[in-house]
Formats: C-alpha cells, sequence, structure tokens
C-alpha cells in the first residue's frame, strides 16, 4: 500500500491519501481524541503524541497536529497507523455515522436555503475538499448563512478570507438575499 501526502493551506494538517476509499459517503469531523470512539483508525491516529484532530472524507484522511510537534517527527507514524488499519480489515467507522446537522428554517426561507446547499454542494465543497476539508450549512436567517469549516480547513489561517471572499461573494452573486456569511463554532 502506498499512501500519498499533500500539504493544505493549514501548516497545521497534512492530507493523506491511501489510495482507497475512506467513507462511502459524507464525511467524518474528529476534532479531538475524545470525538474519535467511534472510528478505530481515528483512535489508530489520536494515539500518535502530537495529533489534535482527524478527517475523513471520501478519499483521504487529514490530520492535525499541535504546534510543538514536527510533521518530520509524527508523519511517519501517522503513515504506519493508516497503512496498519487497513491491512487489519477494521471498518472506518463503528456504526452509522452521525447524521448531518439539519438547520432550521422558516418555509420562506426553504427555496433560498435549497439554492444555498445547491451552490455550496457543487461549487464550494468539491474545491474545499481538495484542500482536505468540508463544509457544513448550519442555517439560514435574516440574510446571515452560518457555516462551518471541518477538517484542514478548520483553524487554517486562510479560513476567514476563503469564507468572507470566496463563499460569500459567490452566495451574495448568485443569491441576492444573502447579505453575509458567518462561521459557527464546533
Amino acid at each position: 500500500m502506498f499512501i500519498q501526502t499533500e500539504t493544505t493551506p493549514n501548516p497545521a494538517t497534512l492530507k493523506f491519501l491511501p489510495g482507497q476509499t475512506v467513507l462511502e459517503a459524507g464525511t467524518a469531523d474528529f476534532p479531538t481524541a475524545d470525538a474519535g470512539g467511534k472510528s478505530p483508525l481515528a483512535k489508530r491516529i489520536f494515539a500518535i503524541s502530537g495529533t489534535t484532530g482527524v478527517f475523513f472524507g471520501n478519499d483521504f484522511v487529514t490530520v492535525t497536529k499541535d504546534e510543538g510537534t514536527d510533521w518530520d517527527h509524527v508523519k511517519p507514524a501517522i503513515l504506519g497507523a493508516i497503512m496498519e488499519h487497513y491491512q487489519s480489515g477494521e471498518s472506518i467507522m463503528e456504526g452509522a455515522a452521525e447524521a448531518a446537522h439539519e438547520a432550521n428554517h422558516s418555509e420562506e426561507d426553504s427555496a433560498i436555503v435549497g439554492q444555498i446547499t445547491e451552490l455550496l454542494d457543487t461549487r464550494v465543497r468539491p474545491a474545499v475538499a481538495q484542500d482536505g476539508g468540508d463544509i457544513t450549512f448550519h442555517g439560514f436567517e435574516r440574510g446571515v448563512v452560518y457555516l462551518q469549516m471541518k477538517g484542514a480547513c478548520a483553524g487554517c489561517p486562510s479560513s476567514t478570507m476563503t469564507l468572507k471572499m470566496g463563499i460569500e461573494n459567490l452566495l451574495r452573486h448568485y443569491i441576492p438575499e444573502v447579505l453575509e456569511v458567518r462561521p459557527v463554532g464546533v
């Protein structure tokens, strides 16, 4: 098994590509070791000292390290953990993955929310996945779209710029009712 690695815009996060499917559908975000309990692979990676976050996409794993850890020291151990997991035959997730957060919105906003999620799914999420992350829709209220950055994008120095200059401008261009985009916490 050959696992490729790619840098991301977030210097604390690396993207690992095992050349196999990681998740069949959706994404899984483990911002803490406690959150990794539902995934044998996340548990293996969190067992490596210096690991602070794990994120799964369709064909990649992103790992975030703490500030005091050097990639040269932790990267071989992460590669080993991923390889060991795939060789073990264990599943990536125990049971079903958590359901995506469903946002509450009024009926009159349903058409707008549909347009927002369509643009996010077709134009934004593929680009964000290239950088080892994901973005989830959390709501639309009085012209404000609430989004959460995950994986490599969470805590990335350029995530605020991505939200404000990229995603906000895109949504405002296509949907005049959108006035602003704001991030939500974990």
